[in-house]
């Protein structure tokens, strides 16, 4: 008997079962409406969301939410990443003398604030132009796209990752997190590699999993926290080593006394080597070229 007998949908390589979102469609086009029906338990728990945010779902909300980025930028054909920290508060040049002027009639402590931002606003330029570099790389291998940009998908430092890169007309990453107060991301983010997160854990497990390189720029407690949890991993031997540029020497050496965590033993004076340290576009990707021996 061949598959045709046994109608249109019988092939031997055939689901043999309904797809989910046909499923749902079934469940969607009953045409009674009864006390059982309409009550929140004859859902499909696919399609329940007030079950999928119980408390005790919290396991399959991290699988979905460590699923759901991957597949996007597989299917994407993203094959890494040159991630970008820093932070949501240094200026771009253009408004960084506003931000100076606004604080006139402040404290002296805003007004050292505002001008100490200000000052920082050569690294939004460094930010744009590493972003603009790699984009017009244009680098394929295997069939993927390679060194991709990769913001937490905000303001400031992470807004001239994604400007530098949609400039150069490639498409970049966005990996925002769901906040207390508001935040959207930036318009330079490619709108169907714009990804939110709820947990910072899996967002920071993102950011790495695809890295090739990290860009590290002036930043608060969040770049901080990124920052030296890639250090951690690749000190520990969890992660393989990638080119770590560090940008901002003064800044960084000012809020962080590196030789002096060496000094004290609980670092070795080796593990510094991990970071290169960086202060334009073009000493990044230097580093970056010599790690992958790269053409310049």
């Amino acid at each position: 008997m061949s598959a045709q007998d046994n109608g249109p949908n019988c092939g031997l390589s055939d689901d043999r079962f309904y797809h989910a979102d046909s499923e749902a469609g079934f469940a969607e086009s009953i045409p009674q409406s009864t006390p059982q029906t309409r009550h929140p338990a004859y859902k499909l728990a696919f399609r329940d969301t007030d079950f999928l945010l119980r408390e005790e779902l919290r396991p399959v909300r991290f699988q979905l939410e460590l699923l759901k980025p991957e597949m996007l930028l597989d299917e994407a054909g993203v094959g890494s990443t040159l991630v970008m920290y820093g932070s949501a508060r240094i200026p771009s040049p253009e408004t960084a003398d506003a931000k100076v002027e606004a604080a006139k009639n402040g404290s002296e402590y805003d007004q050292l604030v505002a001008s100490n931002l200000a000052a920082k606003a050569k690294y939004y330029t460094e930010a744009y132009k590493l972003a603009k570099l790699s984009g017009e790389k244009a680098i394929i291998e295997d069939g993927k796209r390679q060194f991709v940009v990769c913001s937490g998908g905000g303001p400031s430092i992470m807004e001239a990752a994604n400007k530098g890169a949609s400039d150069a007309g490639a498409e970049s990453i966005g990996l925002n997190i769901i906040l207390p107060h508001e935040q959207a991301p930036n318009t330079y983010v490619t709108p169907y590699l714009s990804l939110n997160f709820h947990y910072f854990a899996l967002r920071k497990m993102h950011f790495l999993m695809r890295a090739r390189a990290v860009a590290v720029f002036p930043g608060g407690f969040g770049t901080f926290d990124e920052f030296f949890e890639l250090l951690t991993l690749i000190q520990t031997g969890k992660m393989k080593p990638i080119p770590i540029l560090l940008f901002g020497k003064d800044f960084w050496t000012r809020v962080v006394n590196f030789e002096a965590i060496a000094e004290e033993g609980t670092i070795s004076k080796k593990d510094l080597d991990l970071i290169t340290w960086c202060e334009t576009a073009e000493d990044a990707w230097s580093a970056i070229a010599d790690f992958y021996d790269l053409p310049g």
